[in-house]
C-alpha cells in the first residue's frame, strides 16, 4: 500500500506536469525540498486538503495559478544586499568593463529590481553609467512590473541606506529616489538605464554578448540538472572575459563548466570566462 509521502509525491508530479502542459512552466528540476515547501504554504493557505485539489485550481483559475507563481518566485531581496559583493564589483570588475566602449548586464532573477538599481547607483559613481545598458528579467511577471516601477515601502529606505553605507557609497542614499507617501520612488535617470524583460531560466534560451551576469541568490533553488543547465545558458551568454556573479551559497564547483571560468574573487563569488563551450 502507497505510503502518505509517496501519494504526495504522486500528487505533486501530477500538480507540476499539469502546470507545464497548461501553462508552460517547467518546475520538475527544482530543488524537491524548497518546491514541497512551497506548493504545501500555498496549499494550507488555500484552505485546500490535497495537492490534487490544487491541481483543478490551477487547471481552471488562471488567477489562482498567478498566486503559486509568486509563491514559487524567488523575491527575498534587498538594496546593495551583500554590501561586500558591491565593494569587489566596484574594485575588481568596473575597471576591467571601463576598457570597452559599452557594456551590457544581465541580471537574471531580478526579482523586483532593489539588486538591479543597485548596480546602477554603483555605476553612476563611477562615472559609467552612461556607457551601460542593463537587462533585468525574471519568470515573474509581477515582481517584473514591480521592478520597472522602481516603486518600494519608505520603511524599508532606512535598511537601504545603511546596506548602501557598508558598501562604501560615494553620496547619499536618498538622492537616488523620491518620496511621496509612504513610498519611494527611483529615479528616472537609473530607470531609464534598465530593459525589463521576461525571461525563464528554466526553458529560455541564449541571452546573449554579456559582459556581466549576475545571478545571486537563485540557483540554490534548483536540483544539480537544472543548475547545469543554467550555467551553460550563462557561458554561451557571456563574451569572452566576461563575469559571472553568484551567491554567497552558490559556486561553480562540480560543474562541467569551471574549467572554462577562472575564480576573479572566491569569497564574493566572482568569476571570470576564459574558455568557449565546444558544443553549443
Amino acid at each position: 500500500m502507497m505510503e502518505e509521502n509517496e501519494r504526495e509525491d504522486l500528487e505533486i508530479d501530477l500538480l507540476l506536469e499539469g502546470i507545464r502542459r497548461r501553462y508552460g512552466y517547467d518546475f520538475s528540476n527544482y530543488s524537491h525540498a524548497s518546491l514541497k515547501r512551497r506548493l504545501a504554504q500555498l496549499r494550507d493557505r488555500a484552505g485546500l486538503a490535497r495537492y490534487t485539489a490544487m491541481l483543478d485550481r490551477v487547471l481552471h483559475d488562471e488567477r489562482f495559478f498567478d498566486e503559486l507563481l509568486m509563491q514559487m518566485s524567488i523575491t527575498v531581496t534587498e538594496m546593495f544586499r551583500d554590501p561586500g559583493f558591491y565593494r569587489a564589483v566596484r574594485d575588481e570588475v568596473v575597471p576591467i568593463l571601463k576598457t570597452f566602449p559599452f557594456v551590457k548586464i544581465w541580471h537574471a532573477g531580478c526579482a523586483t529590481g532593489e539588486e538591479v538599481y543597485s548596480m546602477a547607483m554603483l555605476l553612476h559613481e563611477e562615472d559609467f553609467l552612461d556607457r551601460v545598458r542593463i537587462y533585468a528579467t525574471d519568470f515573474n511577471k509581477h515582481a517584473l512590473d514591480a521592478a520597472e516601477k522602481g516603486i518600494y515601502p519608505l520603511e524599508k529606505a532606512q535598511a537601504y541606506a545603511a546596506n548602501y553605507q557598508a558598501f562604501g557609497g560615494k553620496g547619499d542614499f536618498a538622492d537616488y529616489y523620491t518620496t511621496a507617501y509612504d513610498r519611494v520612488k527611483i529615479k528616472d535617470f537609473l530607470r531609464e538605464k534598465v530593459t525589463f524583460s521576461y525571461h525563464n531560466l528554466v526553458t529560455d534560451g541564449v541571452f546573449g554578448e554579456m559582459n556581466l551576469i549576475c545571478c545571486r541568490n537563485v540557483l540554490i533553488y534548483f536540483d544539480r540538472t537544472l543548475q547545469e543547465r543554467v550555467f551553460r545558458l550563462f557561458t554561451q551568454s557571456l563574451r569572452h572575459g566576461g563575469f559571472l556573479c553568484l551567491g554567497n551559497k552558490e559556486s561553480l564547483n562540480f560543474s562541467g563548466i569551471k574549467p572554462l571560468f577562472e575564480t576573479a574573487d572566491a569569497r564574493q563569488r566572482i568569476f571570470k570566462k576564459t574558455g568557449e563551450l565546444e558544443h553549443v
